[in-house]
């Protein structure tokens, strides 16, 4: 009866409060993406050999005036304010949503960001400098894990965010039409592409290949392809040519999207704000590399990469959910 009394306010219309909320938390899981981004740039993720305090302690001398503990010790912080989101995302649907996925979904975000936590302080447990290792694999692997759940919790985000929204409310009425299939086809594999070119930049940067080649676009000062191979000349490779064919999938995406009446009318600005930000990684890609590696760089391109993948994902949601919206109003 307790239960059934908290939960009695549920609903499945537009909350102005909600949508608020998840924007926030977008707003925060951008900040800790860069803090991340820019603990790995400048090699930071030793700072402390312990978690989940740094030296001991919350507030560990000399965070605010060293660069590498600064940069660590404000990523562990801004990984527990995400974890806080999360509980009041959760608690919020739980006792306010009526849209069972909707709650399923806020459950499935905290269970990720606390396996975040997690990963996060078992690559720092399992470091060479802990264990005495002759090798950093172990937590070179959780850091590429720790990285592509990151880009999952974006996601999640993503889609709460979207499904708050009063347009997507409204379209639960059949107030937006069907996309056609190939937008929709085109989209997920547009948004898997990334994912995995994600992962391979992840394993790049944690490897540290990101200068196995220095020249761009070009390979060597005179040829395409690399002249000597290893581990971090291929991974590094790996990513350019990924580099290649995600562009050329996200080309074939908006061809889609501009192609078709009904897709550019519902989703042409986000388009257009895919093709901007497609063109700026491309840009921020090259100037890692002329930079040296310049560390505001590196992490800008790590930032536009998760902008880019939540964009694509959150064009192709959207595209599934008028087709969605579509049928159940025929049904009715």
């Amino acid at each position: 009866m307790q239960m059934s009394a908290l939960t009695q306010k549920r609903t499945d219309g537009y909350k102005p409060l909600f949508f608020l909320f998840c924007l926030f938390a977008l707003g925060w899981i951008t900040i800790l993406l860069y803090a991340g981004g820019m603990t790995t740039s400048i090699k930071a993720g030793m700072a402390f050999l312990d978690w989940p305090l740094s030296n001991g302690s919350v507030n560990p001398a000399g965070w605010l005036t060293e660069s590498d503990k600064m940069a660590e010790h404000s990523h562990r912080l801004l990984g527990m304010k995400i974890g806080l989101l999360s509980i009041g995302l959760f608690l919020w649907t739980y006792l306010r949503e009526s849209r069972d996925w909707v709650r399923t979904l806020a459950r499935v975000l905290l269970w990720v960001v606390i396996l975040q936590g997690l990963l996060g302080g078992a690559r720092v447990r399992f470091d060479q400098l802990n264990i005495m290792s002759d090798h950093n694999l172990l937590a070179q692997s959780f850091a590429v894990v720790h990285a592509c759940g990151a880009m999952v919790v974006l996601g999640i985000l993503v889609t709460l965010t979207l499904a708050s929204t009063r347009r997507w409310i409204e379209a639960s009425a059949g107030l937006n039409v069907q996309q056609p299939t190939g937008v929709k086809r085109w989209g997920i594999i547009a948004t898997v592409s990334i994912f995995l070119q994600i992962l391979v930049g992840a394993i790049m940067r944690h490897a540290d290949a990101g200068l196995a080649l220095v020249k761009f676009p070009m390979s060597t000062a005179t040829t395409w392809l690399p002249t000597y191979w290893n581990f971090d000349v291929s991974v590094h490779f790996a990513h350019r040519i990924g580099a290649i064919l995600v562009t050329v999938i996200l080309l074939v995406f908006l061809c889609k999207l501009w192609g078709s009446p009904t897709a550019k009318r519902a989703l042409g600005y986000g388009a257009l704000f895919l093709a901007v930000i497609l063109g700026l990684q491309i840009s921020l890609g090259a100037l890692t590399i002329w930079t040296v590696k310049n560390p505001y760089s590196a992490t800008a391109h790590h930032l536009v990469g998760a902008f880019l993948l939540a964009s694509t994902w959150g064009l192709t949601f959207l595209a599934h959910h008028s087709g969605q919206a579509c049928r159940t109003t025929t049904a009715k």
